[in-house]
């Protein structure tokens, strides 16, 4: 038998997620998890009927099966893994559910919540598990995901929503379906089957841009279902010669952040984002709009523009000059370009400004003819930060900058106020579920932790 201080990584991390408890969390991290869930949710709300997102749920609708649990808005109930898929699709669909943070020392390039989130709500309507299950083995399962994905050295290409993302709903399904710790660790070693994904459908802009989020939340339920049902896997999945970190990382991982405070402290997403788009977009679109407050800028009277930002961003799909391909709102989306453009002249960034209508507009590509983009020194700047310059055909010179766009926890974190009237934002543009449900799901998912089951969010969420 092992002693303590020969039990593995993965060991560890499968005690903890099968031991955490609900008293384990603080105030603190339960009020970051409920705003996660309202935030997500709304996502999901304006999500629901975004581009390729019926063709999925047509799919999914005539696959049949099981009904264990429902499709968020269109009410089509099927197999668990399924419906978590199509739900953490429409999710990530406008790209604006929370992100990673500043965790362990050093920013997380994450998209966890959006495949957590649905994975706990989906299983907990299949396991019938109340709010404080569901909230517990949400926080076990994503303090997993941000451990394995801060541990590492660097990252390749691999979009990580389809590796790490796995681990999390790998330990939410299992902690909600009971498994033991022999199965909960055989569930981990499946689990390393199912990890995939690409930057290269973000780079194209394309429909798949999403796809690995909800392919997590389908491969992790499997993966516990399959360990449930007495399967045996890989030994160690991370530290494996073959395993996580050999195949989907450069170099050897940090295995004192894969234990640290485990059991004491846990780790999830801290970021909020206020706009629709990438978070690389944030910054360049919060100087747009300062500079069109401060100077009721006319786009008429813009001679030329120029985004300032990091290398990183310039090195990244945001970067590219922006182009109308097959999937013209992922081109949006992805684009310093056309977001820039699109504050300048409509003095926001909503959801129905990735319509193709919007983004076809003659005279928001004509100034999006006028943006260029250059490189802003680097030395005692973030990746986040930007500068724009906007030059006025009567010769003024206009500048902002930020180091820290809205949505940084630490130096300009979105309030609550600002979190429930991005939720309110998202409800109206979708126009499905109705104002009187929204608010309900709204008051119900505020007292999470006293709900004795998601039955009553989940009707108020089908239309």
């Amino acid at each position: 038998m092992k002693t303590v201080h020969e039990r593995t990584a993965i060991e560890e991390l499968t005690t903890n997620v099968l031991e955490a408890r609900f008293e384990n969390f603080n105030e603190a991290i339960l009020e970051n998890t409920k705003n996660r869930i309202i935030d997500t949710v709304g996502c999901l709300i304006a999500g629901a009927n975004a581009p390729g997102n019926i063709a999925l749920v047509d799919l999914v609708k005539n696959w049949g099966g099981k009904k264990e649990a429902t499709i968020l808005v269109h009410g089509v109930k099927s197999q668990a893994h399924n419906v978590a898929m199509v739900n953490s699709i429409m999710a990530r669909s406008f790209d604006s559910e929370p992100i990673g943070g500043l965790l362990f020392g050093k920013p997380l390039p994450s998209h966890i919540s959006g495949t957590t989130v649905m994975t706990a709500i989906t299983m907990a309507e299949m396991t019938h598990a109340n709010g404080k299950e569901l909230i517990t083995a949400m926080l076990a399962g994503e303090d997993v995901t941000c451990r394995v994905l801060a541990a590492a050295p660097s990252w390749t290409h691999v979009d990580n929503t389809g590796t790490v993302n796995v681990f999390g709903a790998t330990a939410i399904a299992g902690r909600l379906l009971g498994l033991n710790e022999f199965q909960m660790k055989n569930a981990f070693g499946i689990a390393l089957h199912h990890l995939a994904g690409s930057y290269q459908s973000v780079w194209d802009g394309t429909f798949a841009f999403k796809l690995s989020q909800g392919v997590s939340a389908r491969g992790g339920i499997f993966s516990a279902q399959l360990a449930k049902g007495g399967w045996i896997a890989a030994e160690d999945p991370l530290l494996g010669r073959f395993a996580y970190y050999h195949l989907y990382t450069e170099g050897l991982p940090n295995t004192e952040i894969l234990m640290r405070d485990l059991g004491k402290k846990y780790y999830a997403e801290t970021q909020f984002k206020p706009f629709p788009s990438c978070r690389y977009n944030h910054g360049p679109i919060e100087c747009a709009l300062k500079l069109v407050q401060k100077h009721h800028i006319k786009v008429e009277d813009i001679k030329e523009v120029i985004v300032y930002v990091s290398h990183r961003g310039l090195d990244a799909t945001t970067g590219r000059p922006f182009r109308i391909g097959d999937f013209p709102y992922a081109n949006a989306l992805f684009s310093y370009q056309y977001t820039v453009a699109n504050a300048l002249l409509r003095k926001s960034v909503l959801p129905n400004h990735f319509s193709e209508e919007s983004i076809r507009d003659p005279e928001l590509n004509a100034l999006i003819a006028k943006i260029k983009l250059a490189e802003l020194p680097t030395k005692g700047k973030e990746i986040l930060s930007a500068k724009l310059e906007v030059n006025m055909n009567d010769g003024r010179k206009l500048y902002e900058f930020t180091d820290a766009p809205k949505g940084d926890q630490v130096k300009n974190p979105m309030t609550k106020d600002e979190i429930i009237a991005k939720f309110w934002t998202n409800v109206e543009y979708s126009k499905t579920v109705t104002k009187k449900n929204s608010e309900k799901v709204l008051n119900l998912l505020e007292k999470l932790e006293e709900l004795g089951s998601l039955s009553k969010i989940v009707k108020l969420l089908v239309v």
